[in-house]
């Protein structure tokens, strides 16, 4: 019997990643809940799970050789349980490869990028004192736009990202993606992303894994008292 997988976890992109992993590959798990606005993520026993202060992070207590083991870092978790279920990773190494690149595209260029779009433009405006910087708004509106727009080409030619199988790569660029809106984007000249956007929002895995602490989430925007754990110095 699979051992229940400990999940550390807020209802952020970063967080959707793993709870829709989790849900596509069956794995029981049990959801620990990190509040990032209260700065739960700089406590001592998380930092020892996760010691770059940020969610998701795991624990297996069933890791390789049967030892427990915790991981930090979505994209690492991401690859750990499609290797450990030889679920969502494709058939071949021409696939798995595939996989790990549009992987790693997501973790260098749609998250830090939508990251910081969300924050430039929604975020900073809202602070004491405003921050409302017109060059940074428009620099990561528009390098979203780019990574979209190249996200558009790959699923005029593949049904998924990495071909025409679902897989890991799919889960973790569909957080971001599902908030083009908040990033000031268009659908309107992207036909295929939507398309993909709106079959991927049909699977049960990825509702599950979206909806779950969806009553936690918060305009975090206008919760100012979040804004020192969100955006000041790590409480070392």
């Amino acid at each position: 019997m699979t051992k229940t997988i400990e999940l550390y976890y807020w209802p952020t992109p970063n967080g959707w990643k793993i709870s829709i992993a989790l849900e596509e590959m069956n794995l029981p798990y049990n959801v620990n809940f990190i509040n990032i606005g209260a700065g739960d993520q700089f406590h001592p026993d998380f930092l020892k799970i996760s010691p770059n202060n940020r969610m998701p992070a795991i624990i297996d207590p069933d890791g390789p050789q049967e030892a427990p083991i915790s991981i930090f870092e979505s994209g690492a978790i991401l690859q750990y349980l499609a290797r450990k279920t030889g679920l969502f990773y494709g058939r071949t190494e021409q696939d798995r490869i595939a996989v790990e690149q549009w992987l790693m595209w997501q973790m260098g260029g749609v998250g830090p990028m939508a990251g910081q779009a969300h924050h430039f433009l929604k975020y900073a405006p809202a602070m004491e004192p405003p921050q409302d910087l017109p060059y940074a708004k428009d620099r990561y509106r528009n390098e979203v736009t780019r990574l979209y727009t190249l996200l558009n080409k790959q699923l005029s030619e593949n049904e998924y990202v990495a071909g025409d199988f679902y897989s890991i790569a799919d889960m973790a660029i569909w957080p971001w993606a599902s908030l083009w809106e908040g990033q000031q984007q268009t659908l309107e000249d992207k036909p295929h992303l939507k398309r993909w956007l709106d079959q991927l929002a049909l699977r049960e895995g990825v509702q599950k894994g979206r909806a779950l602490g969806a009553e936690k989430r918060q305009d975090l925007a206008k919760a100012k008292s979040s804004h020192n754990a969100l955006f000041g110095t790590s409480k070392n």
